[in-house]
């Protein structure tokens, strides 16, 4: 069999080779060696041994697939899902949550140069509170499918069941696939989100043909019958609110209104905590000035203004500031303010911050804030706390604290997504 070169990926041979596992990367892959580099085999975990085919080689790395396992791990636990393996949402079901939370805080202690102090965690199941199903009809057995794409692929998985749903969510995949089965515009499907508000639950469907009447009604005895909020979205930046009241939830017992669109932390127990340690870390005193950067609807920005003499957030998204003056005006925090800004440029020069600020918080996207970065040293904050989705833009954006004097006092890592390979985390910075 001929073979060809590539400088991007080279072929391998389909032989099997014998590797012990001794690390578990975030991304709950098995660490190896072979040929005196890293081998990462999905499905192994440390302590593991277990025959495996070599899938891609490159120069530095290499990746493989088991084929026999040929020892467990007292680590090892049955996962719960029935889908876990095929659906691409969890990567992790298999190994024991302390395994999962001890390898993500041991890469963010390698990227951060520094051992992480705690590890906020919640309930291991029925922990999300959102979800986004994809729909598809099968002309072939004339059903319909709803679940999540499987890993690396754009085909569906039917999903009946899912563990670290919330269990109202959860207790609605099977009455909700009943009523979408029986719509005239099934054939045409789009997708469905489901939403978890402290006010219960909520249903956005985004369908790609116009609903009949007949439709609507379905869909309405839907709503009542299971206590569910209805949305109906004809087009993606369009939302019709069809039945039930507008949702909310709270931070620090504060009423934060949202659209059903909005971002919201997936995890509210690792949320309700994370606002907490935020507000201890900055230790904001009564006559300080406080600056939320990437501060959405208010998370942190409206616990801030309990505390704080006056508190400035800041959002790239206009939609939100509008709904953060809402929140501020719903819970009557007049000492807040919200701004619609390009947080790539020079937030200094505005007017709003001539005053400077004593404390800052920033929570950017997985992009991470590097535009941003500067210019909070030229603020001089005394204190700043960093909440990061993405390690890789944190440890990259702390050089600019670092190089200015700023020393971690604090390293939290966030198991907001138990299962996944999605690593969250903060840190307090405070300049010396």
């Amino acid at each position: 069999m001929a073979q060809f070169y590539s400088a991007k990926r080279r072929v391998t041979t389909r032989q099997i080779i014998t590797v012990n596992v001794t690390d578990l990367d975030p991304f709950g892959q098995g660490v190896a060696r072979h040929e005196g580099k890293a081998l990462f085999v999905p499905g192994l975990l440390p302590g593991e041994t277990g025959e495996v085919t070599l899938t891609e080689e490159k120069r530095q790395f290499a990746r493989g697939a088991v084929k026999k396992r040929l020892s467990d791990s007292p680590e090892r636990v049955p996962p719960r899902c029935p889908h876990f393996g095929v659906c691409g949402g969890c990567q992790q079901q298999h190994a024991s949550v302390s395994l999962q939370q001890q390898s993500k805080s041991q890469a963010l202690s390698r990227l951060m140069k520094r051992d992480v102090d705690e590890v906020i965690a919640g309930p291991e199941w029925g922990y999300r509170r959102r979800a986004r199903l994809s729909l598809a009809f099968s002309p072939r057995d004339q059903t319909l499918q709803m679940g999540f794409r499987k890993a690396s692929s754009n085909e569906l998985v039917d999903v009946h069941q899912c563990p670290i749903l919330a269990p109202r969510l959860e207790a609605l995949l099977a009455p909700l696939r009943a009523c979408l089965s029986e719509l005239e515009t099934i054939r045409n499907p789009g997708h469905v989100e489901l939403v978890l508000a402290d006010n219960g639950p909520l249903l956005v469907l985004r369908h790609l043909a116009p609903l009949s009447a007949a439709d609507r009604q379905k869909l309405e005895r839907f709503s009542h019958s299971e206590g569910v909020a209805l949305y109906l979205a004809a087009q993606s930046d369009t939302l019709e609110q069809v039945s039930g009241e507008a949702p909310w939830y709270t931070s620090d017992q504060l009423r934060l209104s949202f659209s059903p669109r909005d971002f919201i932390q997936v995890n509210d127990a690792v949320n309700q905590q994370m606002v907490a340690r935020a507000l201890t870390w900055l230790s904001v005193e009564p006559g300080e000035r406080v600056l939320d950067l990437f501060c959405g609807m208010g998370n942190f920005t409206l616990p801030l203004a309990k505390r704080a003499q006056s508190v400035v957030g800041v959002e790239g998204v206009a939609a939100l500031v509008a709904k953060g003056d809402y929140n501020a005006r719903l819970n009557s925090l007049k000492n807040v303010t919200f701004f619609h800004e390009n947080l790539e440029e020079d937030v200094t020069r505005q007017p709003w911050a001539k005053a400077g600020f004593d404390k800052v918080l920033l929570d950017p996207a997985r992009a991470g804030a590097a535009g941003v970065m500067h210019h909070i040293v030229k603020l001089l904050p005394k204190r700043v706390v960093y909440v990061s989705c993405n390690p890789t833009t944190l440890a990259r954006d702390s050089d600019a604290l670092l190089a200015a004097g700023y020393q971690i006092r604090r390293l939290a890592m966030l198991d907001m997504f138990p299962h996944t390979g999605h690593l969250e985390s903060m840190v307090l910075f405070v300049r010396e």
